[in-house]
């Protein structure tokens, strides 16, 4: 597909959300989204600068930032968890 096409389509689809009057719900929950994603991937970066001396490393992903990111420090814990105990090296 033409990124004309997609570029087009995608402009029409936010002066329709627009129009309509309910374009700050969708936009709001993707900018909430966006953010916490951040954020988890901010707190995987300090997970593994700090684990390092124990030999922890999480991958920084955006399965694994979304997680800890959403579920927040037990998020975290868990990625740890699962990267010590049931996915060792």
């Amino acid at each position: 597909m033409s990124p004309i096409i997609i570029i087009a389509v995608l402009c029409g689809l936010i002066l329709f959300l627009l129009a309509s009057g309910s374009a700050a719900k969708p936009f709001k929950f993707l900018g909430t989204a966006c953010i916490k994603i951040m954020i988890g991937a901010l707190f995987l970066f300090f997970l593994n600068a700090f684990g390092s001396r124990i030999g922890l490393h999480v991958p920084i992903n955006l399965a694994t930032s979304s997680v800890s990111g959403f579920l927040g420090i037990p998020g975290m814990l868990g990625l740890a968890a699962l990267q010590l105990w049931i996915l060792p090296h």
